[in-house]
């Protein structure tokens, strides 16, 4: 059974998605379950708490490590969990660029397969796709908006 909740935080609503072993499964600021359900090819989330979220607004107080120890079972391909490994990894306060995130894999070639799976992030915020750039520093796409990756990366580095 998968269970949400949704946070009010300085970015707007923030809904988190758990499984029945507690592990992040979605995340997403919407205040739709169902949406951020459906980011993430799954549906039927039941209204209820979730473990996790207590890391988020610990995050959203400045909390560097908060997110850190949170477990997650994101759906997605293996090179993609490669890459979401990759962005966890990032510390807080810093960013990487596409090429590389794709360089530390060992396929400087597939920038662009990295933005593919930034963009296919089904667990926002604990898979920090935020503080990735492209090439030149440049806030480039982020699903949620730029407006919220600027928040983000203004919050860490103020951290």
């Amino acid at each position: 059974m998968l269970t949400h909740t949704t946070l009010d935080t300085p970015d707007g609503p923030f809904t988190i998605i758990e499984n029945e072993r507690g592990d992040v499964v979605a995340a997403a600021w919407s205040d739709s379950a169902d949406a951020v359900a459906a980011r993430a090819g799954m549906s039927g989330a039941v209204s209820g708490e979730c473990a996790s979220a207590a890391a988020v607004l610990a995050y959203y107080e400045g909390d560097a490590d908060a997110l850190a120890g949170v477990s997650l079972d994101p759906r997605g391909s293996a090179f993609r969990r490669r890459v979401w490994d990759a962005l966890r990894a990032i510390p807080f306060g810093q960013t990487r660029t596409y090429g590389a995130i794709a360089a530390a894999l060992g396929s400087p070639a597939a920038s662009r397969a990295v933005g593919g799976a930034c963009g296919a992030n089904p667990i926002a915020l604990f898979i920090p796709c935020h503080r990735v750039s492209g090439a030149n520093g440049a806030l480039t796409g982020f699903a949620w908006g730029v407006d919220i990756k600027r928040s983000l990366l203004e919050r860490e580095r103020a951290g």
